[in-house]
């Protein structure tokens, strides 16, 4: 299914979507209101990327920015940008689709800086001496093995996604 240039992700239905939340909707209608520049009542193509970032936190390609435009013209052929209630429509399906996981996976790849696939403790210390630099050396390496279930000596996806879903925090 395609509502204004945004597909639902494999698998997914319109049906199998959830429902955004009231504060959803409200944060959609701050963040264009935001990004609305001299309150033209509509949003241009840079106006647009810049309320995907703060919604979703990445700068839209050009591509997904064209075919949510596409998608708003052949509804209002007038229409020199999104206005409201497009950009409503818009997000509400994105936000709906947004992979439950996508969040992990995003995680991961920052502390996967190397692109390997997995963490070492390296990766570990790293992430830490930035977000956490007071913390011991000790206290990672214990995080570090209590995460890595399978004592290879690396944080695959799958353990580092099950400390993220199950809160694992004996280590911290």
């Amino acid at each position: 299914m395609n509502t204004f240039g945004f597909s639902f992700p494999r698998g997914a239905t319109a049906s199998s979507i959830r429902e955004i939340t009231n504060e959803e909707r409200r944060a959609i209608s701050t963040v264009f209101h935001d990004c609305d520049n001299n309150h033209k009542g509509f949003l241009s193509r840079e106006d647009l990327k810049v309320a995907v970032v703060a919604l979703f936190g990445y700068k839209p390609s050009r591509y997904e920015v064209d075919k949510m435009l596409e998608g708003v013209k052949e509804k209002k052929k007038d229409t020199v940008g999104m206005p409201l209630d497009s950009f409503v429509k818009v997000m509400s399906s994105k936000m709906a689709a947004k992979d439950q996981d996508e969040e992990i996976r995003q995680i991961f790849m920052a502390f996967d800086t190397q692109c390997r696939g997995f963490l070492s403790i390296d990766d570990l210390r790293k992430v830490f001496s930035q977000v956490a630099p007071r913390m011991s050396m000790n206290s990672i390496q214990s995080a570090f093995r209590e995460i890595d279930r399978d004592g290879d000596g690396r944080v695959s996806y799958k353990d580092f996604e099950f400390m993220m879903k199950y809160n694992v925090t004996d280590g911290f």
